[in-house]
């Protein structure tokens, strides 16, 4: 079990709260799909990635985003039991999608450049290191499946 300060908790609640879902979600999954083209061969179905202005300006990628970031609240909602509140997204994601365990690493990055973007100077080195510490605790819970 991951050990929160308090002031870790209000640093990840205060950046939820302040977050715009649609705009952060949209940007940090294009970003992901278009800086990592072969994330883009798990949304087949998502019509035409051929290029990052089509990624940008394609709403089912923009819906997925929004769908992920607000998946991120069970955790948020969880803090205490991350593993276990993303058991059954992390089977999925194993067994029926076979998504590689690495993409969501790579989504957290892209998530973080966006906030991180967004906030600008609020986005301290504590801030960093309780948000990197959050999404990594989300991405350890994502891939547990996997081992």
């Amino acid at each position: 079990m991951v050990e929160w300060t308090d002031s870790e908790r209000a640093i990840i609640n205060s950046i939820f709260s302040n977050l715009d879902y649609e705009e952060i979600s949209r940007k940090s999954l294009c970003r992901c799909l278009i800086v990592y083209p072969w994330t883009q061969r798990y949304f087949g179905g998502f019509g035409n990635l051929y290029n990052a202005e089509t990624i940008l300006c394609n709403p089912l990628i923009a819906a997925h985003g929004t769908k992920i970031l607000h998946g991120l609240d069970r955790a948020l909602k969880n803090m205490d039991d991350i593993k276990n509140t993303y058991a059954e997204l992390s089977l999925l994601h194993s067994d029926k999608l076979h998504v590689d365990p690495d993409n969501f690493r790579l989504l957290a990055d892209c998530l973080t450049v966006v906030i991180a973007a967004k906030m600008g100077p609020a986005f301290t080195v504590d801030t960093q290191v309780a948000w990197q510490k959050f999404l990594s605790v989300v991405v350890f819970a994502l891939g547990r499946q996997y081992h």
